[in-house]
C-alpha cells in the first residue's frame, strides 16, 4: 500500500482528492494551513500537519510523516484567486512559486520522487484558438495566472535535473459539484456558490455580460465535476507509480463548454426555483470563451467527463450548507 501527501486536502478540491485517494486503496497525510480549507473536510483517521507548503519544517514533518517518507505528493496547495492576485501580487507568488520550490527541495532531500501537480486554465490567458489543447501558448494575463506558469516550468526543470523525479501537472478550467455530502465549494468567487449562496438567501443571481461573441451571449466556460477532477488525480498517481511515460502536462477539459445562462438554466431545472437572472456589464478581463480538448489526458490517464451539468448542479445545491 502506497502513501501520498496530498497538500491543500483539507480544501474544496483537495479533500475531493484525498477521499478518492483513500478510495483508491492509498493512504493519505494531509498539509494544510486552514487558510481556505476546512478541518472538517479531513476524516478524523487521515493525519493533518498544519503548516504551509512555503515552510520548509512542516513540509517535512508531512513527507515523513511517522519517520518513513510518503511514496509520492498531490501539490494543490496555494493562492488561487486571479482577481485578488492582482492586488496581492507578491502573496501570489511566495505562496504558490516560492512553496513549489520549498516542496520540490525538501522532497528531493527526503527521497520522494513522485509528483502530480495542480496546474491551471489561467496559463492560458485569453486564448486565440477555439479548443485550447496542451500545445496552446501560454499567455497569463494576472499574477496567479503567471505563478502557476512558473509553477509549471519549474516543475518540468526539476524533472530534467533529476535522475530520479517524474512529474505530471493536471490544468484545471472550472470545478463544480461535490461527490460527497458534506464537501462544498468555499470560494466566496467562483460562479456556482455564487449562485447558490443567492438562492438559499432568496436572492437573484448575477450574469455579468450577455453581449459576448456566444450564441447566448454570456460567457462560455469548461465547466467540469471535482470528482471527476479527483479521480484524473488517482489515475495519475497510479501511472507515475507503474513508471509510464506522460506528458509534462494535460488539460482536464470537457471539449464543449458551457454558457453562464445555461448553467442559469440547469440551476432552475434542478433546484425547482423559478427565478430570472439580474443581467451586468462585462466584467473587464473575462474572455468570452475558454474550453479545453480533454483528449490527450483521455488517451494517457483514462480521462472522462462523466457527469452532467444537471449532475453538477444537483450535486452541489444537495451540499450546500443550508
Amino acid at each position: 500500500m502506497t502513501t501520498w501527501l496530498v497538500t491543500g486536502g483539507a480544501g474544496y478540491i483537495g479533500s475531493h482528492v484525498v477521499r478518492q485517494f483513500l478510495e483508491s486503496g492509498r493512504d493519505v497525510v494531509v498539509l494544510d494551513d486552514l487558510s481556505t480549507g476546512l478541518e472538517r473536510f479531513v476524516a478524523a483517521d487521515v493525519p493533518l500537519v498544519r503548516g504551509s507548503v512555503d515552510d520548509p519544517v512542516a513540509v517535512a514533518a508531512a513527507l515523513k510523516r511517522g519517520g518513513v517518507p510518503v511514496d509520492g505528493v498531490v501539490h494543490i496547495a496555494g493562492f488561487k484567486y486571479a482577481g485578488v492576485s492582482v492586488s496581492k501580487p507578491l502573496e501570489t507568488y511566495r505562496r504558490n512559486v516560492v512553496g513549489t520550490v520549498v516542496l520540490l527541495e525538501t522532497m528531493a532531500a527526503v527521497g520522494v520522487d513522485r509528483l502530480v501537480f495542480s496546474g491551471s486554465a489561467a496559463v492560458f490567458g485569453t486564448p486565440l484558438t477555439e479548443l485550447v489543447t496542451e500545445e496552446t501558448a501560454h499567455a497569463p494575463e494576472s499574477p496567479y495566472g503567471a505563478s502557476k506558469d512558473m509553477d509549471e516550468r519549474i516543475v518540468v526543470d526539476a524533472v530534467a535535473a533529476s535522475e530520479d523525479l517524474a512529474a505530471v501537472t493536471l490544468r484545471y478550467f472550472n470545478v463544480v459539484g461535490s461527490s460527497y455530502p458534506d464537501i462544498w465549494d468555499v470560494s466566496p468567487y467562483n460562479l456556482f456558490p455564487a449562485v447558490m449562496r443567492a438562492l438559499a438567501a432568496g436572492e437573484t443571481p448575477i450574469v455579468s455580460g450577455t453581449d459576448y461573441p456566444t450564441p447566448d451571449g454570456s460567457c462560455v466556460r469548461d465547466y467540469v465535476h471535482v470528482g471527476d477532477i479527483g479521480l484524473a488525480h488517482v489515475t495519475a498517481a497510479e501511472a507515475l507509480e507503474q513508471g509510464r511515460a506522460l506528458l509534462p502536462a494535460y488539460n482536464l477539459g470537457s471539449g464543449d463548454g458551457l454558457s453562464v445562462l445555461e448553467i442559469m438554466d440547469a440551476f432552475r431545472r434542478v433546484t425547482v426555483i423559478d427565478f430570472t437572472p439580474a443581467l451586468r456589464e462585462r466584467r473587464p478581463g473575462d474572455p468570452a470563451r475558454i474550453v479545453a480538448s480533454g483528449e490527450a489526458a483521455a488517451r494517457d490517464i483514462g480521462w472522462a467527463m462523466r457527469n452532467t451539468v444537471d449532475d453538477m448542479v444537483r450535486s452541489a445545491w444537495e451540499a450546500w450548507p443550508r
